[in-house]
């Protein structure tokens, strides 16, 4: 149990949009002001000093916190506010003064914010205005496409991606993908590899964290989601850790910008498909080659408006090596890939996949011999989901190889990462387990206890979980995104599923944030 302090990186991402006071503008003011008839314009003489200086900045996803600096000769002022989508508000105070207010804008964009202080007496107005764009980015589904594999060529030169090197993934720009975008959904990909290492993420021109997306083991094909900022010139980094050569992958399957689109609403995590039981879909392994399609938009709480989906997909019994491919119903299976898998193994990977026009998604099986699947849904996408998206510089939350204690099997670890922050609607993590004893399952799910509730014994007991995040075997490194909601504490559980102790690593990337 433990309470990380995530308010240093979500203030991080602050902006400040300043407008001087010698950017004020007079403007004509008539009225009745003390000792003057109802009408009559201000002598030109009257407070020539009248300004107003504006510093505006963001904080949150959509909150703005504006400083008014008031010039003004010793007389009542009238300070009024347009903050841009409508709304107004205003206040008083008396010759030369400052005053902060704050705002929350219902959707993310950008806005002019104006400013006219008015001396009541004289009857002489000035106006400044400053232009601001909220912290906060809103998704929008893009169909599933490779920008990056360096086994072909595709988006780079076709060659290995060298040891301690990067590989360039233009993201904005890119087809009908716009310059300017802050995030995107990639679903990358490590293959043809020789030795061990490990994939870092990060927005090009920025520097590297020290956080890894996804880790992999000499002859291993390791697929991971990474939602990733953007750098300012449209590219996105993926770095090799390892000592020798590989090839990389990279399909987009949506980005974030700083324009209305569609807000985020995480759920359970819940249930929707699982072939071993005919939950979503008929009862029986997927065939090789094969594909089915399954109800999301309009089906059990997730609204028929949802453009996409937040899931965990989980291939298991395999009968030969494949992949999976999930894309939207009504669209040709895309040549990219979500999951890659052996004989028999049991592997996780989150997808963020587009809504077809039916309401489905569609899964194949590119094995060419029948595995089970397994989809548990975690969120949607929709125009009338309020939560914006807001990332930062990795943050580590937890590692219990620095504690020197492993989390034990059938146990988990209770992290209050929203706790007493109802705005904090959901966290972008990338989880890993390491030094596993055993083979087992991580599952993350809300809490219904507080971190006061721990502390004060008056915690209830927690429900066993009923879907998963990551699998893992003895001995093997495995990480996976996972997309948690708040719930209703605000405090996240990570289970154990296993009969032995594993090492668990919890990064942070980024919230969603309804205000």
């Amino acid at each position: 149990m433990s309470q990380p302090d995530l308010d240093p990186a979500v203030e991080a991402k602050s902006t400040t949009f300043d407008s001087p006071a010698d950017r004020s503008v007079k403007v004509p003011a008539t009225g009745k002001g003390k000792g003057r008839a109802a009408g009559t314009p201000a002598a030109p003489a009257a407070n020539p000093n009248l300004a107003v200086a504006l510093q505006a900045s963001t904080f949150r996803a959509k909150s703005l916190r504006l400083d008014v600096d008031v010039t003004s000769a010793v007389s009542p002022v009238l300070i009024d506010i347009y903050w841009g989508d409508g709304s107004t508000s205003n206040a008083n105070t008396h010759g030369s003064n400052s005053l902060t207010t704050e705002h929350v804008y219902s959707e993310v964009g950008t806005y002019t914010v104006k400013v006219t202080v008015t001396d009541t007496v004289n009857q002489t107005s000035a106006e400044n205005s400053v232009t601001v764009i909220t912290a906060g980015s809103d998704f929008t589904p893009y169909n599933p496409t490779r920008l990056l594999d360096t086994r072909d060529g595709t988006g780079a030169p076709k060659a290995k991606v060298a040891p301690y090197a990067s590989a360039r993934v233009k993201v904005g720009g890119y087809g009908t993908i716009p310059a300017g975008v802050t995030a995107v959904a990639l679903n990358v990909t490590v293959t043809n590899t020789r030795s061990g290492g490990h994939v870092t993420a990060f927005a090009e021109g920025t520097h590297r964290p020290t956080t890894s997306n996804l880790n992999y083991e000499p002859g291993q094909t390791v697929p991971n989601l990474v939602i990733v900022p953007v750098g300012a010139n449209g590219y996105v980094d993926l770095y090799n850790g390892g000592w020798e050569s590989v090839d990389l992958l990279a399909d987009v399957t949506g980005y974030f910008t700083r324009s209305a689109a569609n807000g985020y609403t995480a759920l359970g995590p819940e249930r929707f498909v699982d072939t071993r039981t005919g939950l979503g879909t008929l009862k029986g392994q997927v065939a090789g080659y094969g594909t089915f399609s399954t109800k999301i938009a309009g089906n059990r709480g997730v609204p028929a408006g949802a453009k996409a989906v937040a899931v965990n997909v989980t291939v298991t019994n395999s009968e030969s090596d494949g992949h999976l491919t999930v894309f939207p119903t009504g669209k040709a299976a895309p040549t990219a890939s979500n999951l890659n898998f052996a004989t028999g193994q049991t592997i996780a990977n989150s997808v963020i996949v587009p809504v077809g026009a039916d309401g489905q998604i569609s899964i194949r099986n590119g094995g060419w011999s029948p595995a089970d699947v397994i989809v548990d849904i975690v969120g949607y996408y929709s125009p009338d989901s309020v939560s914006a998206y807001l990332p930062f510089d990795p943050e580590r939350v937890q590692d219990t190889r620095e504690a020197k204690k492993p989390l034990p099997g059938r146990h988990y670890s209770a992290l209050g990462l929203g706790d007493g922050d109802r705005h904090t609607t959901g966290f972008v993590m990338n989880t890993t387990v390491t030094n596993p004893k055993g083979a087992g399952f991580l599952a993350v799910a809300p809490d219904p206890n507080t971190i006061a509730d721990y502390n004060n014994g008056t915690d209830v007991e927690v429900p066993n979980p009923t879907s998963s995040n990551l699998n893992f075997t003895a001995n093997k490194t495995v990480a996976n995104l996972v997309q948690a909601g708040r719930g209703s504490t605000g405090v996240i559980d990570f289970f154990n599923w296993s009969d032995a102790d594993i090492d668990l690593i919890v990064d942070v990337f980024g919230i969603y944030v309804d205000n």
